[in-house]
């Protein structure tokens, strides 16, 4: 056991717990779990389920991370969860293992933001640099993409999907995908614009940006199916090849959506 290691806390002696983490008062640490380097565990929090947290991460009070899936089909297999690095997680939040039914892994890539009682349910994939703002709450199966920002008190349900670099406003309610880039936000929610403030932060050149607004437009504005708008953004891609690959990811998103994107 780690000198940082309160004495109050409960520490299974089974647990992989970095010297360097820090566990706080009253926290207790199941048997599956593995914490790395420099990450701090606050006080009251309880880490259990077969559940692996990366280094440099930070838990504030009150968390329960690794807890078993809200799924009535959940019949205690040993999945899992797994953290990357340099996350920030705040009070009250939940972050559930997987279920069989699907990969059997829920995951939190790195660098997160995750604000106060935000829900990740079983089987949902975060991606690196997202900020999920206070009460988010992800059904099963979601999936949030790199530099995504999702407001507070959004719902998402089950299986939605929401894309690299887009922006979802407070309130709203998500029942389909939203693709990569997007500005969106209402109860249904619904594409807006393209996220042009946030793309500029994050270095997106003015062509590409440009390129990113005109798709938007195929895909909302011009009443063409979404054949038809993916053959306009290719020819784009064909004139600018500086566009390519940005492009390229928001037609593999629509090309994979099963509960389709979300309309105006």
């Amino acid at each position: 056991m780690s000198g940082n290691i309160h004495p109050t806390a409960v520490v299974d002696p089974a647990a992989d717990i970095d010297s360097s983490a820090v566990i706080g008062p009253y926290s207790v640490i199941g048997p599956n779990v593995r914490i790395g380097a420099g990450t701090e565990i606050g006080p009251h929090c309880v880490i259990d389920g077969v559940t692996t947290i990366g280094r440099d991460n930070r838990f504030y009070r009150f968390c329960s991370i690794g807890g078993m899936p809200q799924d009535k089909k959940y019949n205690g297999e040993p999945t899992r969860l797994e953290i990357g690095d340099r996350n920030t997680v705040r009070e009250f939040v939940t972050f559930n293992t997987g279920t069989v039914q699907d990969g059997g892994v829920t995951t939190i890539g790195s660098d997160n933001w995750v604000m106060a009682y935000v829900h990740v349910a079983h089987d949902c994939h975060i991606g690196s640099n997202t900020i999920l703002a206070n009460s988010v709450q992800l059904g099963g199966h979601v999936r949030v993409g790199d530099w995504a920002i999702v407001g507070g008190l959004v719902g998402v349900h089950q299986f939605s999907r929401i894309g690299a670099h887009s922006m979802t406003g407070g309130n709203s309610s998500l029942m389909q995908d939203t693709p990569p880039y997007v500005l969106a936000g209402g109860n249904p929610c619904r594409p807006v614009g393209i996220n042009v403030e946030g793309l500029k932060r994050r270095g997106f050149t003015p062509v590409v940006i440009s390129a990113l607004r005109d798709a938007y437009k195929s895909i909302y504005r011009r009443g063409l199916s979404l054949q038809e708008a993916a053959a306009e953004i290719r020819a784009r891609q064909d004139q600018e090849p500086e566009t390519r690959d940005t492009l390229q990811v928001m037609l593999d998103f629509i090309d994979v959506s099963n509960r389709g994107i979300i309309r105006p």
